[in-house]
This record gives structure tokens, sequence and C-alpha cells, in this order.
């Protein structure tokens, strides 16, 4: 598995002797686990951001009609 680095949006490697994945740009070392909690927290953020979208749109049309 490759992917994108966290930090710096680089390609993200695995490097067996470290049994880590280390970014290719710049540096950054993360074992799957904590690449696997990063990705977990991504996604509570980006569900929180949705629902706070929706809640935001649906007063706007709400305080429109009245």
């Amino acid at each position: 598995m490759s992917g994108v680095c966290p930090e710096c949006g680089g390609t993200l490697k695995f490097d067996p002797s470290r049994k880590r994945y280390v970014c290719q740009s710049c540096g950054l070392s993360l074992s799957r686990e904590e690449i696997d909690e990063i990705r977990y927290k991504d996604q509570k953020l980006n569900e929180e951001e949705e629902k706070e979208r929706v809640r935001k749109e649906y007063l706007k049309w709400w305080a429109t009609k009245k």
C-alpha cells in the first residue's frame, strides 16, 4: 500500500526493514495503526463538518420561510 502523507501530501512507501510507512518527500514515518487512526479522525471530522453544513442550510431555509 502506498498512500498520501498526512503532513505534506507526498507519497508514502513501506519500508520493510523498519516496518513503517515513510514519506518520500518529508520523511514522516508512520505505522499502519497510526495511518488508520489519522484516517479515522479525518473521516469523523468530515462527517461532523457535513452535519454542521446541513444544519446551517436548514436553518437558513427555515429563516427564509418565515
